[in-house]
């Protein structure tokens, strides 16, 4: 049986720092490599963001904070002018639409290849990644990251900064520093992709260094408030095999919970998950959580998949719930689950990570698929 006074709360108004949410629903940021070869965001962007604009907050895409980080083809980036002003188009169709955004700041390290950034990776150390990766020649072999030097370090630090006062000229409300799914933070936190022996790699304090730094510069460049951070304790996605979750995640949040960060992001958060209940202890500000779903969502189960996951996790104390393949299929995803309404499924294939409007911004509202339905159920009597 439904909770609710729980299943209300996921449609009730939330302060997010200056922010006010109209609800605790999140667009996950969600890689759909529809920029330009130039990393900048196409007008079609635009359109499909502002059609999801009924999120409590939208979080958009990982976006590459210098040339070097970028890890697939068409990945849109914030480091050139020319971003921004891409951008910008797309933050005045969500505003326009009364929604709110921010940025992921995503840089790859060595999930990329020099055929897709023109350069050679950079990781913590030369470990290259134990998979091919998507080219616009198609599938390669991972190439060797070059190991950062001190120099790259400060670098990187400060491009991240850059890139978050990029991404509020651009019009974000914020930005969210990627920390996971196995890029270039998530890296030096693990202990197979980060052999370092110097003051960022070796004992779990040293890993959490880099992350700590990037942070910490984000938040001094815009203003912690306006800058969440994104976890995935014990995810290996891209070869990562962290070793030691139980004391990574402790040590980093500790690092930074003096920051005064605006979130903090969990993907694939299990509320039965003693990590999950011991970080809800511990971080005093708002926590959103991103729950495991079924690869496909059941369009004949309507509240199954996503708002009961998201009571579950409001329940076991997060504030927000971010949902991704959900909002990808789902413009009005919001109302859907509010009414307890069919939902289309994601479109599997191509036009997930490439292509055009199809599959991508041509998904249909609610209303129009009741009067599709209609206009067929008449045609057909």
């Amino acid at each position: 049986m439904t909770n609710t006074a729980t299943a209300d709360r996921l449609f009730e108004p939330f302060r997010l720092g200056p922010l006010h949410l109209p609800n605790r629903l999140v667009m996950a940021p969600l890689t759909r490599n529809r920029a330009g070869a130039d990393g900048v965001p196409q007008p079609m962007m635009a359109t499909y963001y502002a059609q999801r604009a009924s999120a409590g907050l939208i979080i958009a895409e990982g976006t590459t904070p210098n040339a070097v980080g970028q890890t697939y083809p068409n990945i849109p980036a914030i480091h050139r002018p020319e971003h921004v002003a891409g951008w910008r188009r797309v933050t005045d169709a969500v505003r326009a639409g009364d929604g709110r955004m921010f940025l992921q700041l995503q840089h790859g390290g060595r999930v990329g290849h020099p055929d897709n950034s023109g350069l050679m990776p950079l990781a913590p150390s030369p470990v290259p990644l134990p998979e091919t990766i998507h080219t616009p020649a198609g599938r390669r072999p991972s190439v060797v990251p070059r190991g950062m030097t001190a120099a790259d370090i400060r670098t990187t630090v400060a491009d991240f900064a850059q890139a978050a006062r990029n991404a509020v000229a651009a019009g974000f409300a914020g930005v969210e520093v990627h920390a996971a799914n196995g890029h270039l933070l998530h890296q030096f936190l693990s202990a197979n992709t980060n052999r370092r022996t110097d003051a960022y790699g070796g004992p779990v304090a040293h890993r959490v260094r880099f992350v700590d730094e990037v942070v910490r510069a984000v938040a001094e460049a815009i203003g912690p408030g306006r800058v969440g951070l994104r976890i995935s304790p014990a995810n290996t996605v891209n070869g990562i095999d962290e070793g030691e979750t139980h004391l990574i995640y402790p040590a980093l949040l500790d690092a930074v919970a003096d920051v005064g960060l605006a979130y903090l992001h969990v993907v694939f958060a299990d509320p039965g998950e003693p990590l999950f209940q011991e970080i809800r202890r511990n971080w005093a500000a708002p926590l959103m959580a991103n729950p495991r779903l079924p690869a496909a969502l059941p369009a004949a189960l309507p509240a199954d998949a996503g708002r009961s996951a998201g009571e579950t996790l409001l329940t076991a104390g997060a504030d927000l719930v971010s949902l991704g393949r959900g909002f990808i299929a789902n413009p009005d995803l919001v109302d859907r689950l509010r009414l307890g309404a069919p939902l289309n499924q994601v479109r599997e294939g191509y036009s997930m990570y490439v292509g055009g409007e199809t599959g991508y911004s041509d998904y249909p509202v609610l209303a129009t698929a009741l009067g599709t339905a209609l206009a067929t159920a008449g045609q057909s009597a």
